[in-house]
């Protein structure tokens, strides 16, 4: 029997092999449609403000689902919920694409399929992450997150919008529109494919509303998070971390580039490195163990990680913008896989859809706000300043973080670098018995 690399070690079983392409075959349908979208919105004549209207409704569909999403993942079976999410978006994208390709199609339209596009991943994100521990063994689940984080900047940054490109260019939107739904069909045989696994939850016998049911269980989430020190330390420190790098790297790094000569190839070039090294990154700490210090490196690769932002305040010359791209998407991508092996190793199986939302809704809730202050900070203190304050700061706000929540002694009193014997098969099912 062939040993494969350690890598690529969850591959071994059968029913992960299934959830991978699953999730391979919906982030390369999210790439084809983040194209797509774009074009057909300029296709029907609109213009920045339209398309700002179409991409803000699906981000505010995930926020306003995934604190649910968490709570439906920890209540009722994943395999559900990743199933219906795939249904979903499959049937909404192709109703687009067939109207686009009949010329009925309206501006509203789009707007709706992407707001049940966004309420549908904010289902998907909490049950998959949930359902992972159930189908892998613990020993195997830094891999498997390792190549979630080769797979996703792969297909979601580079293959599907690379395709999305080509068939908009040689067809029309409505045909990667077709495409986009084709994939999320796909997905959704991969998930039927799926073994029926149990909750790793104990729901007992209690009454009650559901939708009260629903929020008992948000609070009892946000009680846990909150008594973590090490949660809700990481949890603050990515929130704000965030807050004043993403704005700059997303909204300033363009004006950089133009700036120093260039333009949207040479933009489309920074961000194809970003996700180069972060799939280069991810592969990395995949093909190793889980360090000892997990918390304190986690949190020093995405502070640290953000230090090269300060470059694109300095440098006229692409080939270090490039370079300091791939060290951004590495390091970031890195912690990245340590952080979901983390919350699946730590948090008992019976809150973890609901911390996964958790992580999930504050990540995303202080983002349009980043965005929102890089124009007006930068015009306040300059580009080179913003630059550098967006690429210092977090590595500040990391050393806060591992001080004030004291991760060095938390994880050397609880390590993960060893797997007990116990432990080395998935678990199912499991009772919280205290939170």
């Amino acid at each position: 029997m062939t040993t494969l690399p350690r890598a690529l070690s969850p591959l071994r079983h059968r029913p992960y092999r299934l959830l991978a392409a699953a999730l391979a075959l919906s982030l390369l349908s999210h790439g084809l449609w983040a194209i797509a979208v774009v074009w057909q919105v300029v296709a029907l004549g609109g213009g920045p403000a339209a398309l700002s209207l179409v991409t803000a409704l699906g981000a505010g569909g995930m926020l306003a689902s995934t604190l649910l999403g968490g709570a439906l993942a920890d209540r009722v079976r994943q395999r559900g919920i990743l199933l219906a999410v795939a249904l979903i978006e499959a049937g909404t994208v192709a109703a687009v694409a067939v109207l686009s390709l009949t010329g009925v199609l309206a501006l509203w339209h789009l707007a709706a399929v992407s707001l049940a596009g966004g309420l549908a991943m904010g289902m998907y994100y909490p049950a998959y992450s949930a359902l992972v521990p159930a189908l892998v063994p613990q020993g195997d689940l830094l891999a498997a997150n390792g190549l979630e984080g080769v797979v996703r900047p792969l297909l979601a940054q580079a293959a599907g919008p690379a395709t999305a490109g080509f068939l908009v260019a040689a067809y029309s939107p409505g045909v990667a529109m077709g495409a986009a739904a084709a994939a999320s069909l796909l997905a959704a045989i991969c998930v039927a494919a799926l073994p029926d696994t149990p909750l790793r939850r104990d729901l007992g016998e209690r009454g009650g509303s559901p939708v009260r049911a629903l929020l008992a269980d948000v609070h009892e989430g946000v009680r846990y998070m909150a008594g973590t020190p090490w949660l809700l330390g990481t949890l603050l420190f990515a929130a704000t971390m965030l807050l004043v790098f993403i704005g700059p790297f997303e909204v300033l790094v363009p004006f950089a580039i133009k700036d120093a000569g260039g333009g949207p190839s040479q933009h489309a070039l920074v961000l194809a490195a970003f996700g180069i090294g972060g799939a280069a990154g991810s592969l990395l700490v995949a093909s190793w163990r889980l360090p000892r210090r997990y918390l304190t490196v986690m949190n020093l690769l995405w502070g640290a990680g953000c230090v090269p932002l300060v470059v694109f305040g300095f440098t006229t010359r692409l080939w270090v913008m490039l370079a300091a791209g791939a060290v951004m998407g590495a390091t970031f991508q890195a912690g990245m896989v340590i952080w979901g092996t983390l919350l699946q190793r730590r948090v008992p199986g019976a809150l973890l859809g609901r911390i996964s939302s958790l992580d999930f809704f504050l990540s995303l809730s202080l983002m349009p706000l980043s965005m929102a202050l890089a124009g007006p900070v930068s015009e306040l203190i300059g580009l080179t300043a913003t630059f550098v304050v967006g690429g210092v700061a977090p590595a500040v706000l990391a050393v806060i973080a591992i001080v004030a929540a004291r991760m060095p002694a938390d994880e050397i009193a609880h390590p993960l670098d060893v797997v007990p014997e116990g432990l080395l098969r998935p678990q199912p099912e499991e009772r919280l018995d205290r939170v």
